[in-house]
C-alpha cells in the first residue's frame, strides 16, 4: 500500500506546460521512496533477520549445552499450591504437584516439590524434567525451528518498519513542499490582489 502511494507522484514526470518545479520534485521524491521501499527495506529486513537468527542460534546452542533432561521419580503427591509456578509449565497444563527426587548432572541428589504432567501421580511414577548442571529446574531450551521463526518475524518486522519510515519521510517532505507552495500562492495573490477587478488591469 505504501509503495502504491509512493508511485502516485510519478505522474508528475509527464511533460506539461503547467508543470511546476515542485511537481518535478514530487516525482523525484516518489521515485526515490519507491526504490527505498522496494530495495532498501527488504535488505534491511534481511540483515536484521540474519543478525537475529545468528544470535538466537547461539542462544539455542548455549541452552542445549547448559540444560539437561533428567528423570524424576514421584515420592508422593502434594496438595496444589495456589501460586505454584514451574519454569517448564508456564502457560501450559499445570499438572499435579508432587514431591519428586532426581539426580542432578553433577551427581548430587535433589528432592523438591515440583509440578508434574501426570493425571494421577503415584509413588514410583517417573517423568522428565529440565535442569541446569546443578539440578535446579529450568525452562525447556529453545528449539532451532522456533529460533528461526522468531528471526523471520524479526526480519519481516524490520522491513515493514523501514518501509514505514521511508513513507513517513516522504509524507513529511511532501507536507513541507505543500506548505511552501501555499506560501508562494499567497505571495502571488497579494501582488495581484490590489489590481483585481480593475478595468485594464491585465493590459
Amino acid at each position: 500500500m505504501r509503495a502504491v502511494r509512493a508511485v502516485s507522484g510519478l505522474w508528475r514526470w509527464r511533460r506539461n506546460p503547467l508543470r511546476r518545479p515542485t511537481d518535478l520534485a514530487e516525482a523525484w521524491l516518489a521515485l526515490i521512496t519507491l526504490l527505498l521501499v522496494a530495495l532498501a527495506a527488504p535488505l534491511i529486513g534481511l540483515l536484521a533477520g540474519s543478525a537475529a537468527h545468528a544470535s538466537l542460534q547461539r542462544s539455542v546452542r548455549a541452552q542445549h549445552q547448559s540444560r539437561h533432561l533428567v528423570t524424576a521419580t514421584v515420592v508422593r503427591e502434594l496438595e496444589a499450591a495456589p501460586a505454584a509456578t514451574d519454569p517448564e509449565l508456564l502457560g501450559g497444563d499445570p499438572g499435579s504437584r508432587v514431591l519428586a527426587r532426581w539426580t542432578a548432572p553433577d551427581g548430587s541428589g535433589r528432592r523438591e516439590a515440583v509440578q508434574a504432567r501426570l493425571p494421577d501421580p503415584r509413588p514410583g511414577d517417573t517423568f522428565r524434567i529440565w535442569t541446569d548442571g546443578h539440578g535446579d529446574r529450568v525452562a525447556r531450551p529453545l528449539e532451532p525451528g522456533a529460533a528461526t521463526a522468531h528471526a523471520v518475524l524479526a526480519g519481516a518486522g524490520a522491513a515493514l518498519l523501514a518501509a514505514g519510515l521511508f513513507e513517513g519521510g516522504r509524507r513529511l517532505i511532501l507536507r513541507r513542499m505543500l506548505r511552501g507552495r501555499y506560501a508562494c500562492w499567497d505571495r502571488e495573490w497579494d501582488q495581484a490582489g490590489p489590481d483585481w477587478g480593475r478595468a485594464g488591469a491585465d493590459s
